[in-house]
């Protein structure tokens, strides 16, 4: 789109910015080679493909699109009562699922060794998709991605690792099972990334494996790793394991409470914001339930001596890592909680971030340690928009760019709707001016901003002028704006002419138009047309976007006459026509810019520092 628009400062102030399960069925068929059940296929040989299973039908974990409420909201409508209610829903049956399937996949395992299986909802996945191998954390199950599953098959070929309740692998025997599997399936396709998404524990067997293979193409997503056991809240408790009986029944009770997501503080932080307290008590009465329905699950699976086991092999696993940091050449992103209660997950993602040479950091202040499980976070959206999804050696802008999906789409329009964004309405100006607030104002809109072919620098503004009557009402100064560039990116092919063609694309349009706020209530003419839809659109080599504010214009002292509307309706076109010199200015200016193509700025900062401004034309 065209970024074009105008900027209203109060004249007394300076410019800022304003910040006002369903079950799942299926049958179970065992052969010699594997076993499935409801939706995993479990291969129980030391190969290190797993056997692919087709008797089940996969059925998309129900998700349910929450919207987080500000802290400081005084204020509660209808929407964000039952948002907050369906986001403890949602966590519980997460939760719910991944017990159960747990619980069937810890009765039809043995003793060992470690094995790959694939979650039959994963796949097919597209042509040529990397390869994605989940290394689960001290559970050691590994449907730490349950609630991804159907997601991550679309663009991975997913392998999950399960470690069985009673193996006893030493935490470098590990290392080597994980190190075989991806020389064969690099050696298979060189060509392909192979992740390596470690959860807690998974972590550190992440980082061991990627020390030790430099030369191969790994990806490492870390959400919590536990090089930091060393300032654990569990030192406490592996002290305690050392000197309580054999002979004394044990429970880990509390690290349930602590993967749960704790109810009780959800709770408690409900009714603090406001939320009907009949509601929230009787959602986590059941939460309760259901939890101490599973504490026998837990027991299951962390039975004491192997909780015991399982601690001192997260010591072993610190131990190697950290020695290893210095080895760990690949593309790392670390995901960090600020609840974590087992672990300092921030601070310990900070070192990590200046020890690791290409790393990057995504931080979750209000998420505990089991952050791929929480309701609210997808797994596919955090490394799209990291930019760490690549099915070759390098990221091709092209070829590995994703669609948003409508979820995707939806909450970043309600992000803007975070950011202060208001219907435009005569009456909101008002208010906002009036409050000596800035007000950064698109006259034209979604109908500007998704524009048809052809219409790449077409301003659409509507036929009325209030906002110039208005701004001289308050002595606002109005500041025009222009930014190009658009064009350097990306190629319209497919518009909303052609997708309304299409009567499935017509009713899908219809169906995200009627969902969706309308920011126009009172406009008329062409930019009345909002019809939110996705343009089809072909990525470009990149290139450069240009700014470029114009002259200020002074409304104090016009109020009266401003309320002229011929005159009102002149200054108005002045306006518009300044915002059009913008863009003309723009485009003229890039055309002679050395540095408009990427290649030409990557060279320039190759040659003097990749933290210099690459220069831009003289005004």
């Amino acid at each position: 789109m065209a970024v074009t628009g105008v900027s209203i400062f109060p004249a007394s102030l300076s410019p800022v910015i304003r910040r006002d399960f369903t079950p799942l069925v299926g049958k179970f068929s065992k052969s010699k080679h594997s076993i499935s059940f409801r939706r995993l296929a479990v291969s129980t040989e030391q190969t290190p493909t797993p056997t692919p299973t087709t008797t089940a039908t996969p059925t998309p974990t129900q998700t349910t699109t929450t919207r987080r409420l500000s802290e400081k909201s005084e204020e509660l409508g209808e929407a964000e009562v039952a948002a907050s209610v369906d986001e403890v829903e949602q966590n519980g049956r997460v939760w719910r699922e991944y017990f159960e399937r747990s619980k069937e996949l810890i009765s039809r395992s043995d003793g060992g060794p470690p094995r790959w299986f694939t979650p039959l909802e994963c796949g097919p996945p597209l042509k040529n998709s990397p390869l994605l191998l989940f290394l689960p954390g001290i559970l050691s199950v590994g449907l730490g991605l349950i609630k991804n599953h159907c997601r991550i098959g679309k663009i991975f070929e997913t392998w999950c690792l399960h470690i069985p309740v009673m193996d006893r692998t030493p935490f470098t025997d590990l290392v080597k099972q994980v190190e075989k599997t991806i020389r064969l399936e690099n050696n298979r396709s060189p060509n392909r990334p192979i992740y390596l998404v470690g959860e807690s524990f998974g972590g550190c067997l992440a980082l061991a494996v990627a020390a030790s293979n430099p030369d191969i193409d790994l990806v490492l997503i870390l959400a919590n790793p536990t090089t930091s056991i060393s300032r654990s809240q569990l030192q406490p408790l592996m002290t305690l394991l050392e000197f309580i009986p054999n002979q004394l029944p044990f429970s880990p009770p509390n690290m349930l409470s602590l993967m749960t997501g704790q109810p009780l503080r959800m709770a408690i932080e409900s009714v603090v914001k406001g939320l009907p307290l009949q509601e929230t008590v009787g959602q986590l009465s059941q939460d309760l339930d259901a939890i101490s329905s599973y504490l026998s699950v837990l027991a299951d699976i962390l039975p004491r001596e192997t909780l015991h086991w399982k601690l001192q092999m997260l010591k072993s696993g610190s131990a190697v890592s950290n020695s290893r940091l210095h080895a760990v050449k690949a593309q790392t992103l670390i995901l960090s909680s600020g609840r974590d209660q087992l672990l300092p997950s921030q601070e310990e993602g900070e070192r990590l971030c200046h020890v690791l040479p290409k790393c990057e950091i995504r931080k979750f202040n209000n998420s505990g340690h089991f952050l791929l499980l929480e309701d609210g976070i997808d797994f596919v959206t955090i490394i799209k928009g990291a930019s760490f999804y690549r099915r070759g050696k390098y990221l091709d802008y092209v070829s590995d760019y994703m669609l948003p999906t409508p979820t995707e789409f939806k909450k970043a329009a309600e992000d803007n709707k975070i950011m202060g964004a208001v219907p435009v309405s005569a009456s909101n100006l008002f208010k906002l001016l009036s409050s000596k607030s800035h007000v950064l104002l698109y006259p034209g809109g979604v109908r500007e901003a998704t524009h048809r072919k052809g219409e790449e620098y077409k301003l659409m503004w509507p036929e009325q002028s209030e906002f110039v009557r208005m701004a001289a009402r308050f002595g606002a100064k109005i500041i025009p704006f222009g930014a190009v560039g658009e064009d350097d990116i990306s190629e319209l092919v497919f518009d909303y002419d052609d997708q309304m063609k299409i009567p499935f694309l017509k009713d899908q349009i219809e169906k995200l138009t009627n969902a969706a706020v309308n920011l126009r209530t009172d406009a008329t003419g062409e930019v009345a047309n909002q019809d939110l839809h996705f343009p089809g659109i072909l990525p470009k080599f990149p290139g450069r976007f240009y700014y470029y504010f114009g002259k200020p214009i002074e409304t104090e002292g016009l109020k009266q006459e401003l309320k002229d509307r011929d005159k009102a309706h002149e200054l108005y076109l002045q306006v518009k026509s300044e915002v059009g010199r913008c863009l003309a200015y723009l485009k003229e200016k890039r055309e002679n810019d050395p540095y408009r193509n990427l290649l030409s700025r990557l060279i320039y900062q190759a040659t003097h520092s990749f933290t210099s401004e690459i220069p831009t034309f003289k005004l």
